[in-house]
């Protein structure tokens, strides 16, 4: 795969997407980052294509010892504080001088979320459908610890629906929503929707592995669930 990577962007959009063959996400803000697992090295590239592996020796020391070469992977750069994102601090981390990093990097230690895969095993998959390439993610980071994790992903709208009404305080302010049968391309491709109103829902059920979850259940504020 020829460096730096074009990556996919979203588009804002009104209302989310309905109907067969969407799936969403939640859209979380941090700072976009292109994750290359070489054959010796890891290296980090910002969406404008600079590499900024330095600024991130946390996530690259991290993908080093848990994926295999041959690896590219389309996330973001994400720092938590309290419990909830926090933009400011991952901003301030991909701004910092050389010899702040480290400061920065004990201070704010930074999580890597996972939205797709462009390459595996030194084969690149971005002709691939969306649907498909969320499968072998899924299956390449199941017994990857944290700070990598891919971002939760549901083919049902409601479930989306509560995502953007319902996360907010953990700062995941909207819901990006992508065709299952779409391949990667560079540019804005995919939708994104804000969210408004917020209440808290208390998690109540999953699928997949609890420090991983698939999918999530939620009984809301009326005691119904979604």
């Amino acid at each position: 795969m020829e460096y730096p990577v074009a990556v996919a962007l979203a588009a804002p959009a009104e209302n989310l997407p309905v109907g067969p063959g969407w799936w969403y996400e939640p859209d979380f803000e941090g700072e976009p980052l292109v994750l290359h697992r070489t054959a010796r090295t890891v290296r980090c590239q910002a969406r404008s294509g600079r590499t900024v592996t330095g600024v991130w020796t946390d996530l690259a020391v991290a993908a080093q010892a848990a994926l295999p070469p041959g690896v590219v992977l389309d996330g973001e750069a994400v720092v938590w504080t309290g419990g909830r994102l926090d933009l400011e601090a991952a901003r301030a981390r991909a701004r910092s001088t050389a010899r702040r990093t480290s400061v920065l990097a004990a201070e704010y230690p930074a999580s890597y979320a996972v939205r797709d895969l462009l390459e595996s095993g030194g084969e690149d998959l971005r002709e691939r459908p969306y649907a498909e390439r969320r499968a072998l993610l899924l299956d390449l980071l199941h017994d990857v610890p944290p700070p990598l994790q891919a971002v939760p992903a549901t083919d049902d709208p409601e479930v989306a629906g509560v995502w953007l009404e319902s996360l907010g305080a953990q700062g995941i302010s909207g819901v990006v929503a992508k065709r299952a049968d779409s391949p990667y391309r560079a540019g804005p491709v995919w939708q994104v929707v804000r969210g408004g109103g917020r209440f808290d829902a208390e998690v109540v059920g999953h699928t997949g592995p609890p420090e991983r979850p698939q999918r999530a259940a939620v009984r809301l504020p009326d005691g119904t669930r979604a």
